[in-house]
C-alpha cells in the first residue's frame, strides 16, 4: 500500500499529521490517539505496519463482514 493512500485513510478515520521526522510521520486523532507511518523510499508502507492500522482502526471486522460471502439466491 502506498503511503499516500494510508494518509487518506487516517485523515478519513479523523487522524491529522502532526509531526514528521525523517521518514517517521505521526497522526493524532481528535481523542489523542496517536499512530506513526514509516515512509520508505519506493514511498510504500510495509505490510507489518499495514496490518497494525488495520487494528488500530478495528477494520478487521469491517474487512470479515465485506468479504463474507452472500447467501446463494433460491
Amino acid at each position: 500500500m502506498r503511503f499516500q493512500e494510508v494518509y487518506y485513510l487516517l485523515e478519513a478515520f479523523g487522524f491529522e499529521e502532526k509531526r514528521s521526522k525523517g521518514s517517521h510521520h505521526s497522526f493524532r486523532d481528535s481523542q489523542g490517539k496517536t499512530i506513526t507511518v514509516p515512509k520508505t523510499g519506493g514511498q510504500k508502507v510495509k505490510g507489518i505496519y499495514v496490518q497494525q492500522i488495520v487494528e488500530f482502526l478495528n477494520l478487521e471486522e469491517w474487512i470479515d463482514e465485506d468479504t463474507e460471502p452472500e447467501e446463494p439466491a433460491d
